[in-house]
């Protein structure tokens, strides 16, 4: 298909393989520094704007969002949480992030993100094609890469840039370009996964509850003020339509039931997934003409909630090397990218890890390793110095001059 004719040509100096939120705010940084980007999406917007995703931005990647002129909506729809509560042996411990490290960070979901992103896209005048198929992307070691797609009404076009970028998501096609013999994947798979429901009900909590049991994890989140989601650990081939509203329910009451006489309050569940996750990273992040950003590049559990703004943080780096590359420094320019953005994810792959061991029950475990469990949760709670360090780190080492 490659060789095949095409209905029409454009040329643009960055061509964008994925269109949501990492593609999309690369797309909107280029084009504030007057940088033409055209992005492809095999999704529609409405799969995408539908499909419930992860909802905790840090506050960097939150100003970030207002101060480039995405939008502000996430000062007056999103909800500022100044701190979790962590539950262990049925008693709660606040993680105050404000008094321990002077950061926060914000509930906003990243279907809310995206929204943002492609309405400033249309109204800046960005082109975005949503609903493609057949995509390709050729010639990526070479200095003039090629993206061919076919349209939603079946047309070819092709796309000839300077620079490729791959932020196609965790099932990325992109990444498979680096030859095998050239790359690098790190993984780690999780012997349990998520069942997380949407519920109609009031917020349970003013801020999100991870809760550690003998039964097993429970995260209490929230959407809004009348929706609210909620996961807990179950195993990774569970059928989301073998469990009734009323187990569920009583599997996370039981999961966060406490000496404090804490309770959910529940509501007609809207939606059931199981959410299977993995630990991810592929090396190197730049071949030849070819960059890749994001989930495309590497994937951490949710229970840090880093991946979003892992994303967020490549694309920020990524465009201020690529702006350097186009007003004179060339590809060396690009050379930066790699190293600096890895730093930050395997920092975060640290973190998504160790909170998952932390908070999880492993199949099979013993009763030492329940009670280590509750040891290493005592030194967190227990401890200033514990507190901080998942504060630290669930904030996102929150300064705007770390990375530099």
């Amino acid at each position: 298909m490659a060789d095949a004719p095409v209905d029409s040509i454009a040329s643009v100096p960055v061509a964008v393989v994925g269109a949501g939120p990492a593609g999309l705010m690369l797309a909107h940084l280029l084009g504030r520094a007057g940088i033409e980007t055209i992005a492809v999406d095999t999704r529609t917007r409405h799969e995408i704007e539908t499909t419930q995703r992860a909802g905790i931005l840090e506050a960097d990647a939150a100003r970030d969002l207002v101060e480039t002129g995405v939008s502000d909506r996430i000062l007056r729809d999103g909800y500022e949480h100044e701190g979790i509560e962590l539950r262990s042996a049925g008693r709660p411990y606040r993680i105050d992030f404000k008094e321990l490290v002077g950061a926060s960070v914000w509930l906003y979901p990243q279907t809310d993100v995206f929204v943002d992103l492609a309405d400033a896209r249309e109204r800046d005048g960005g082109t975005v094609h949503f609903g493609v198929r057949d995509t390709e992307v050729l010639d990526v070691t070479t200095d003039a890469p090629r993206v061919r797609y076919t349209a939603p009404d079946g047309s070819r076009h092709e796309i000839r840039a300077r620079y490729v970028v791959g932020a196609d998501g965790s099932r990325s096609m992109c990444r498979d370009l680096v030859p095998e013999e050239r790359r690098v994947r790190y993984g780690k798979e999780y012997p349990f996964a998520w069942f997380g429901i949407l519920a109609e009900a009031p917020a349970s909590a003013p801020e999100l509850v991870y809760a550690h049991s003998g039964h097993g994890f429970a995260l209490i989140s929230q959407r809004t003020e009348a929706v609210q989601r909620m996961y807990f650990q179950c195993a990774p081939d569970e059928s989301a339509d073998a469990w009734s509203d009323d187990r569920i329910w009583e599997t996370l009451q039981a999961r966060v039931a406490g000496e404090d006489g804490f309770r959910l309050k529940e509501g007609p569940i809207t939606e059931k997934t199981v959410l299977r996750f993995r630990s991810f990273v592929q090396e190197p992040m730049r071949w030849g003409s070819l960059l890749l950003a994001g989930d495309a590049a590497h994937t951490v559990p949710p229970t840090g909630a880093r991946g979003l703004n892992l994303a967020l943080h490549d694309v920020k780096v990524l465009a201020g090397t690529l702006v350097r590359a186009f007003g004179g420094e060339g590809g060396a320019a690009l050379d930066e990218y790699q190293p600096r953005a890895l730093r930050r994810v395997w920092r975060a792959q640290n973190f998504s890890y160790w909170m998952t061991r932390l908070l999880h029950t492993a199949p099979g475990g013993s009763p030492f390793d329940l009670r280590r469990q509750l040891g290493e949760l005592e030194n967190v709670v227990g401890t200033r110095a514990g507190r901080t360090y998942l504060a630290e780190q669930y904030t996102g080492w929150p300064t705007r001059t770390h990375d530099h």
